[in-house]
């Protein structure tokens, strides 16, 4: 068994990994003697921290927007249900980024993320709750209320337009479930 095992080892060591001599029999297209390596899969790009970024980012400007009108429009209300579904959308990365602690064992961390961001869930269940009752006289108090929640980002230049947030109101009104 001992010397098996050193063979078996021995073409682990020379022609790479038994998946790749097992893909060599397979397919001929990979040569005899070239060992078929592969690194591990890192997603760079679709983060749960990129994606809240980015939910922060829109509640902000939509926020900056907002301020500078002086009653709810059309536009103005599916602004709101579009920072509804943002704020939303950051409670969910940070369930999954707790969820990522929690797996690792840093149970107090994870719970001290969704602490600190449970005010998202919160917010967002106000504003629909006044979105449902169609009470729009009250949502300008609780927007002044977020605001200090994103303070830190700087809004320049607004980089969403209305697509982002045409028909958000008529989507809310459709949702029955709540995240």
């Amino acid at each position: 068994m001992k010397l098996r095992l050193k063979v078996a080892n021995a073409d682990k060591r020379r022609n790479g990994s038994a998946e790749a001599l097992a893909l060599r029999g397979r397919f001929p297209i990979f040569p005899e003697k070239t060992a078929l390596r592969m690194g591990r899969v890192i997603r760079t790009g679709d983060t749960p921290a990129s994606r809240r970024h980015q939910y922060l980012r829109s509640c902000a400007e939509v926020l900056h927007l907002l301020a500078k009108r002086a009653h709810f429009d059309d536009e103005a209300r599916d602004m709101v249900a579009f920072f509804v579904f943002n704020l939303r959308g950051i409670a969910q990365t940070i369930e999954e980024s707790a969820q990522s602690w929690e797996n690792r064992g840093y149970w107090r961390k994870a719970e001290s993320l969704r602490e600190n961001w449970r005010w998202t869930r919160t917010a967002a269940d106000e504003l629909e709750r006044l979105i449902r009752q169609d009470r729009w006289e009250a949502i300008p108090s609780v927007l002044l209320r977020l605001m200090p929640h994103f303070q830190h980002i700087t809004v320049a230049s607004i980089t969403r337009n209305a697509d982002w947030w045409c028909g958000a109101l008529k989507a809310l009104l459709r949702s029955t479930t709540r995240s």
